[in-house]
């Protein structure tokens, strides 16, 4: 079966609701997510419009990424490391690869990776200015 790009929210959708429950009952990453998301129809739907802006430039995401990310590092005693983003970005990779190909697919990827290295560097820098 050949395999299309991310075209369209719909496509994002299916990709962050995939993706989401993988991490949910990942052994490693799921505390972090299922400890502090009570609303997970609400934070996938911000999500997917995250993904959305961020893929096709179309859509403006309204929210914080980092802000919430040093907020859960906090809650977990800035126990958050290289691994788990490490362990999050193979995840996302592998749902990428198992739904779609293409030029968007890869462009999910890369910003994914570049985001992720963000994140940690700014969570890891919060952690001294505390």
């Amino acid at each position: 079966m050949k395999k299309e790009d991310i075209k369209s929210r719909a496509d994002v959708s299916l990709l962050v609701s995939t993706f989401y429950s993988k991490i949910r009952k990942d052994a490693v990453l799921g505390p972090f997510f299922n400890d502090v998301i009570s609303d997970w129809d609400t934070h996938l739907e911000r999500l997917t419009s995250f993904w959305e802006s961020s893929l096709f430039l179309k859509t403006k995401y309204l929210g914080n990424p980092l802000e919430a990310h040093v907020k859960v590092d906090r809650q977990f005693d800035n126990s958050i490391t290289e691994l788990h983003f490490g362990l999050w970005l193979n995840l996302w990779f592998e749902t990428i690869d198992e739904l779609f190909e293409g030029d968007y697919a890869q462009n999910a990827k890369q910003r994914a990776r570049k985001m992720s290295t963000f994140l940690y560097l700014k969570i890891f820098e919060s952690r001294n200015n505390e």
